[in-house]
């Protein structure tokens, strides 16, 4: 038995080690030979893949679910359907065949299970005994069905940590002081509203959260942030790169690119930008933007345990789906308890999935729509918990890069 795996999307700090919970199950059943495309679904098209059999040595397994980023890179390359453009998937299917592969893993976010579902569609119509499976991925935790992410835990944890040092920072000086902290989140404001997390009594910053799931009105964000001030003096602020106005203009705008990636997705960038600019002119505050950007998803040396652990076992779990027959499924979390905190992995038909987005609900933002509710924070406490026993290599953390195994 053979297998393939491949990562697509943005990168977590978590997504590596999915991919070692992929390889694991495939070690523990026997397949002969793990393959890893390389650069998503391209690395199968492009004939760019490896052998992931080097990671049945203990000591770069252990490494590969601490490395963040994606071991065998990315892509966001968007298929057709196979009814548009069949060459393409004739390419797929033939390069697999070839290989003896019967079973394909795809761990990437909204994208990429679109990526599965066409291939699934592909090769349940021309009767072709390959398995398809989608393995979740994102530090958005948008994705349907599950309960949440991997890969978004460590970004939590590193955020509330990030977003508690900022608000020790910012009381610095006797002088009433503004700091928005700028967080991705296109569309869903899960990771904004983790930030909540580096509370830790009443008037503890964050002092404002702002999601994308609420329209922003520019003259209550201003109201509000002049409450905060003469009550506390130094305001912390955090905002998803994606909030808009009520027209659903992005309040980046101002200073985005107006580019757009290969799925359609603006590229966002500058919200806290252009808010330190409008605070700076209407309300004179000192006033300085923070935009965490990429360290959000690379930042390997705060991981969560959790997170982590978790990611091996869904890696795993779709190994064993696969086996038992499922395909065109993507496994998912479902939360059995909060306290306590209990998960099972079950799969779930990835049509129903696949460019879809999980938003927050509204019981988790308060009235004001300027923070979150003590729901989140029930939501959110378990998936940061726990600190990873991360490796270190001359007083660093040590890493493994796929340039090591060639």
């Amino acid at each position: 038995m053979n297998c393939i795996v491949a990562q697509s999307g943005g990168p977590t700090a978590a997504i590596n080690a999915t991919l070692a919970g992929v390889i694991k199950g495939a070690f523990i059943n026997n397949f002969d030979n793990v393959y890893g495309s390389v650069n998503g679904i391209e690395g199968i098209l492009n004939d760019n893949i490896v052998s992931l059999n080097v990671f049945k040595d203990e000591k770069k397994f252990a490494l590969l679910k601490q490395t963040p980023s994606a071991f065998l890179g990315s892509c966001r390359l968007k298929l057709p359907e196979y009814t548009e453009n069949e060459e393409i998937f004739e390419k797929i299917t033939a390069f697999m065949l070839e290989k003896d592969i019967k079973y394909f893993f795809y761990i990437g976010g909204n994208d990429s299970m679109d990526t599965v579902a066409k291939l699934n569609r592909y090769v349940k119509a021309k009767n072709i005994d390959i398995k398809c499976m989608g393995v979740p991925k994102t530090i958005d935790n948008d994705l349907p069905v599950t309960d949440h992410t991997p890969g978004f835990g460590s970004a939590a944890k590193y955020i509330a940590t990030t977003v508690r040092e900022i608000t020790c920072d910012s009381r610095v000086y006797d002088k009433d002081t503004v700091t928005i902290v700028e967080i991705m989140g296109r569309s869903a404001g899960w990771l904004t509203a983790s930030s909540a997390l580096a509370r830790r009594y009443e008037g503890d910053g964050p002092h404002l959260i702002y999601l994308p799931e609420r329209d922003f009105d520019i003259e209550k964000f201003l109201e509000d942030l002049k409450a905060v001030v003469k009550k506390e003096k130094n305001a912390v602020v955090c905002v998803s790169e994606g909030i808009k106005d009520k027209d659903g203009t992005y309040i980046c705008e101002k200073t985005s690119s107006g580019l757009f990636d290969t799925f359609g997705h603006k590229y966002l960038s500058g919200t806290a930008k252009a808010l330190e600019d409008l605070v700076r002119e209407r309300l004179g505050f000192k006033v300085r933007g923070v935009e965490l950007s990429v360290c959000q998803r690379c930042a390997g040396h705060i991981i969560s345990l959790r997170d982590i652990e978790e990611a091996v076992l869904i890696g795993k779990s779709a190994v064993e789906f696969a086996l038992m027959g499922k395909s065109g499924e993507m496994v998912f979390y479902k939360r059995v308890s909060n306290n306590p905190y209990k998960i099972n992995i079950e799969s779930h038909n990835i049509e129903d999935i696949a460019n879809l987005e999980q938003r927050v609900p509204c019981n988790m933002i308060n009235n004001e729509g300027n923070d979150v509710t003590d729901d989140m924070i029930t939501y959110l406490k378990p998936l940061i918990e726990g600190e990873y026993p991360v490796v270190y290599e001359n007083s660093l953390p040590e890493i493994i890069t796929l340039r090591e195994i060639l």
